[in-house]
């Protein structure tokens, strides 16, 4: 129990965020794996495991029995794929600093529901926005999108710890997450303004995952409060 809300999906609070750490670790490896192989190879890997939005959207339009194709599998397969190692630092960054306090409040299960399903959904948002889109989306930014969302739906006044330059040394001091989450937003704003196109694609995979995890995080709380009333 946390502040009067149980939201830890979990019979037990886990000592360490071990699906956080699984996620970072996996999509290092995947970066490891698509840095070692030759031009081709990483072009193939990103038409595999990359979602294609000209090629998910047609099959949403068969009747359901249709949806058994494993195109929308790489709904979820390209969240732990990057093409540059400056991209997958900044979302693991992201993903470090708000995953581990949400793992600890919601739990593995809610963990895992918030970065796989929202992230998928994200990339499903974002496909049914531009369906005719035939390069591949990846990267975890969707999903990390939704845990910061998740985060500032259940910690709104929380303080994430940070080190500072001040002058020649570093402060560690607790900033609020409402200024951490906006200069996040400020980022996105920027580089869907000075970027080119997939600019335009990353921008609505963010709001699409900070959206849905922000709705997960207030039917959290809402499920807990009734919880609570009915006690």
């Amino acid at each position: 129990m946390h502040s009067g809300i149980v939201t830890n999906w979990s019979k037990a609070r886990p000592r360490f965020p071990w699906v956080t750490l699984i996620i970072f670790l996996l999509c290092v490896v995947a970066k490891l794996f698509h840095s070692a192989l030759p031009p081709l190879g990483r072009n193939a890997l990103l038409e595999l495991g990359g979602v294609l939005p000209n090629q998910i959207v047609p099959i949403l339009s068969l009747p359901l029995s249709g949806w058994a194709n494993e195109q929308l599998l790489t709904l979820f397969s390209a969240l732990f794929i990057h093409t540059s190692w400056l991209h997958l630092l900044g979302n693991m960054a992201y993903l470090w600093v708000f995953g581990i306090p949400l793992e600890r409040r919601i739990g593995w299960l809610g963990m895992v529901v918030v970065f796989l399903f929202a992230g998928a959904l994200a990339n499903l948002s974002v496909s049914l926005r531009l369906p005719e889109l035939a390069s591949p989306i990846i990267g975890a930014s969707g999903a990390v999108s939704a845990v910061v969302g998740a985060y500032l739906g259940l910690f709104p006044f929380g303080r994430i710890g940070m080190l500072l330059p001040l002058g020649l040394y570093l402060q560690f001091a607790r900033v609020p997450s409402v200024l951490v989450i906006g200069s996040w937003f400020t980022l996105q704003l920027v580089y869907t303004v000075l970027g080119p196109i997939t600019g335009v694609v990353a921008w609505w995979t963010h709001m699409a995952g900070f959206t849905l995890g922000l709705i997960f995080a207030l039917l959290v709380r809402a499920f807990a409060q009734v919880r609570l009333a009915n006690l």
